[in-house]
């Protein structure tokens, strides 16, 4: 808030310097003089309570808004977290079947390569075939 305090400060300097200027250029009367510097003080004080008041309800503002988001923030990670437990509890039957069949293709696989080496070990070995000649 140093920032917010030293803006306000900032605008009331340059407010009243801005309002002695004009009303010390300005040629008038003592009368009109008063009645002026009287007048654009109580501008420039309504000017500053305005300014003060807008001040509050943007910082009631900001408070609120940071605590709806916070709630926001906090509904949101705990329906994400139900998703996801909800996601594994649907996929963690399917990973099993998935892995059994995976097991099952294996299994074929390695009896296939078995019958392969047996056939291809059959099929290299000299036959002893008997030969009639006649």
């Amino acid at each position: 808030m140093p920032n917010a305090k030293s803006l306000v400060l900032g605008m009331i300097v340059g407010g009243v310097a801005g309002a002695a200027y004009t009303l010390l250029n300005t040629p008038s009367s003592g009368r009109d003089f008063r009645e002026n510097a009287k007048l654009k003080s109580e501008n420039l004080k309504t000017t500053i309570l305005s300014l003060k008041e807008e001040g509050f309800q943007l910082k009631d503002q900001i408070a609120q808004t940071s605590k709806e988001g916070a709630e926001l923030i906090k509904e949101l990670s705990e329906d994400v977290k139900q998703s996801i437990e909800s996601w594994k509890q649907t996929v963690e039957p399917h990973q099993k079947k998935i892995q059994s069949y995976l097991e099952q293709i294996e299994d074929s696989l390695k009896e296939l390569e078995e019958k392969a080496k047996a056939e291809q070990s059959t099929d290299t070995q000299p036959s002893h075939e008997v030969v009639n000649h006649q």
